[in-house]
């Protein structure tokens, strides 16, 4: 019997049809024979669905308007034989379909997805599952941690400043002198959970500074400001493993038509169903050897400081005339799964499919040797709140 495969894909979430486009790839590339794929599509307000339409490209032309056939599903947020079960439409369970999913692949970009919170849901529900984990997950969708975590351990990052929504808009002079006296001008503001270069602005001047911050603070809570590198490339470089065993891509360098990665660039330019792999770029990166050992050694240090599995990219800002390499950010799900990279060096997308099943089963059973909870009740005859009994 082949294994239940459920791929979660779409999402609340900004990056919404970036997700669908990586699920679509990879549900195109995994290998039919081994694994039943069910796909498993959140909609933009959160309801799930499943159903063989979700693998026809003519589903998401009006994404207000859904096939009605489609079934309406739950995730069991504890373990169970039948983990996905279908839901009537006004929440009381369907009896009469069920499905047991054997593993899950969340391709969910952004929030509610790639920040920890599914992957919560999946070890509440006991299923294996591919990628970073809960922790892995959070600290690589929030930026402003993410960096925390790297400058702790000694890996070079851009300097930055951080605040919270509710401080710039209580005390606009303050955020704003705090930044021009520590970073200076042109910086760079960012939403410090999100990703595909969404509500990322570069600011010269106060104005422009301002609109920025009120651009970042309406897609999140807490707002990133990095002071720019001038006069520098973006070479990313994908990882595939985990903590004991992290192995490299070869780098890459996007081309880009302006001084950063825009949301059009990485996913609009090269074709709408092409996500990431139709973005343009050189590979391998036309970087020294030197150099690319370095980022690679880099990239593989960030991967395991972030407590990440799976595959995950992650992006370095390289100054032309200094060439020390920055770590920028890393994406623990990336567009298009990074697959174009693995294919660069000989692993095709099916293979690399399996690869990921193969370290999600890995990761399961190794939690299974965990123990989780304590034989014989604490709570006995004569017990005392607050007390030793």
């Amino acid at each position: 019997m082949s294994t239940s495969v459920g791929v979660i894909f779409g999402g609340r979430s900004v990056e919404h049809e970036v997700s669908i486009i990586t699920a679509r790839q990879l549900m195109e590339n995994i290998d039919k024979n081994k694994y039943k794929v069910v796909p498993i599509y959140i909609s933009k307000q959160g309801d799930w669905y499943t159903g063989w339409e979700l693998l026809r490209a003519e589903t998401y032309r009006n994404l207000a308007k859904l096939p009605p056939y489609l079934t309406k599903v739950c995730l069991i947020p504890y373990p169970a034989k039948d983990n996905l079960i279908g839901v009537e439409r006004g929440g009381l369970f369907k009896k009469s379909w069920n499905e047991h999913l054997d593993l899950v692949i969340p391709a969910v970009h952004g929030s509610h997805g790639e920040d920890g919170t599914l992957q919560g849901l999946l070890e509440l529900a006991d299923v294996p599952y591919v990628g970073s984990g809960v922790l892995g997950s959070a600290l690589g969708m929030d930026k402003i941690s993410m960096k925390a975590v790297l400058k702790e351990a000694g890996l070079p990052i851009v300097d930055y400043l951080w605040f919270t929504r509710s401080q710039w808009e209580t005390e606009p002079e303050t955020v704003m002198t705090s930044i021009e006296s520590r970073l200076g001008y042109p910086v760079f503001v960012k939403p410090s959970d999100l990703g595909s270069s969404i509500g990322v602005k570069k600011v010269a001047r106060r104005d422009d500074l301002a609109f920025a911050l009120d651009v970042a603070g309406t897609y999140t809570r807490r707002l990133l400001v990095e002071k720019a590198v001038e006069d520098c490339i973006e070479i990313n470089c994908s990882l595939l493993g985990d903590e004991s065993d992290c192995q490299p891509s070869v780098c890459e360098q996007p081309i880009t038509w302006q001084e950063f990665l825009t949301y059009e660039d990485k996913y609009l330019r090269g074709g709408s169903k092409q996500g990431m792999a139709g973005t343009k770029r050189q590979i391998p990166a036309p970087i020294s050897e030197a150099l690319t050992k370095q980022i690679q050694q880099m990239a593989v240090s960030a991967f395991k400081t972030l407590a990440c599995r799976g595959v995950a990219r992650v992006d370095f800002l390289v100054p032309t005339k200094t060439g020390r390499p920055f770590i920028n950010e890393i994406n623990t799900i990336p567009g298009s799964f990074s697959f174009y990279l693995w294919e660069a060096q000989g692993l095709k997308f099916p293979q690399m499919i399996d690869k990921l099943i193969e370290l999600a089963l890995k990761s399961h059973q190794i939690k299974q040797q965990t123990t989780f909870s304590m034989a014989g009740n604490l709570i006995q005859p004569g017990f005392k709140l607050g007390g030793k009994g």
